[in-house]
């Protein structure tokens, strides 16, 4: 998989600690060999909801078909 700096990218695994659900996009803000990545995921409303370290195998690039949606989330 080719990731690069600032690709909008897709997350595959449940993130509760974070707030974060497969699905939620994010933007790769740093790239650590060999295989780390930095990904900043925001609110609709441009608030950092998390900046997590994550491995290839927990993104994926975002795709043609895909759908944006939106979701609330979580108050806790």
């Amino acid at each position: 998989m080719n990731i690069n700096l600032l690709d909008t990218v897709v997350l595959v695994k449940e993130l509760p600690n974070s707030g974060l659900q497969p699905g939620d996009i994010g933007a790769v803000v740093a790239l650590y060999e060999p295989d780390g990545v930095e990904v900043e995921f925001v609110s609709a409303s441009g608030i950092t909801q998390a900046l997590v370290t994550l491995k290839l195998a927990d993104i994926r690039p975002i795709d043609y078909h895909d759908m944006l949606a939106v979701r609330p989330l979580d108050a806790a």
